[in-house]
């Protein structure tokens, strides 16, 4: 899988923010959905937690996409 870098300022960002930055999902609520339906994998774990911090370096995947924090 190719992982597209998704750059932030700040110190971390919440997981449903990130898939919504990537353009992998609309809105929040859509984000949320997929979150909780078990369909996103950080670090390469399942992930249920839509306000899981993500920090530099952390690797999400959803629908065959991937984008990594920098």
């Amino acid at each position: 899988m190719n992982f597209e870098k998704i750059s932030i300022k700040e110190d971390f960002i919440k997981l449903d923010s990130a898939l919504k930055l990537a353009n992998l999902c609309v809105t929040g609520g859509h984000a949320k959905i997929v979150i909780q339906n078990g369909e996103v994998k950080v670090n390469g774990e399942v992930c249920t937690m839509r306000g899981k911090k993500l920090f530099k370096g952390d690797k999400v995947e959803f629908e065959e996409n991937g984008f990594i924090i920098v």
